[in-house]
């Protein structure tokens, strides 16, 4: 079985959104930071990455995901995860992950998109 990775960009209000699928890992890792560098260059600096689809992260995923972090906080700005409890085949592979690191309690974590847009995007806080 071929899994494709793929981001799709979009707009939801002031949320820059980006929707992955398919793994996120050592080969596919670097185009979600491009990804999200891209964003923030263009001005975008409220983000909101559905990780809904993504069927399998391993710690260089998790490091994209840390790093992205740590960019938006630099700019002021707002980073929100889409991790459903029922995400990509049976459960969010990548709520686990980030549970099991210990690292799942820095991140803003809503259950869809719509929750996730919904409110102030209040600064990152260290």
């Amino acid at each position: 079985m071929v899994v494709t990775f793929k981001v799709t960009g979009g707009e939801r209000g002031d949320w820059a959104v980006l929707q992955v699928s398919g793994e996120l890992d050592l080969v596919t890792s670097p185009g979600l930071r491009q990804h999200i560098h891209d964003v923030v260059a263009e001005g975008r600096h409220s983000l909101v990455l559905d990780l809904s689809e993504v069927l399998f992260c391993d710690s260089s995923g998790v490091g994209v995901l840390i790093a992205a972090r740590r960019l938006i906080r630099s700019c002021q700005g707002s980073l929100r995860l889409i991790l459903p409890a029922q995400g990509a085949a049976e459960g969010s592979h990548v709520n686990r992950v980030l549970g099991a690191l210990g690292v799942r309690r820095l991140f803003d974590v809503h259950p869809d998109l719509a929750t996730a847009v919904k409110g102030e995007a209040d600064p990152l806080s260290a």
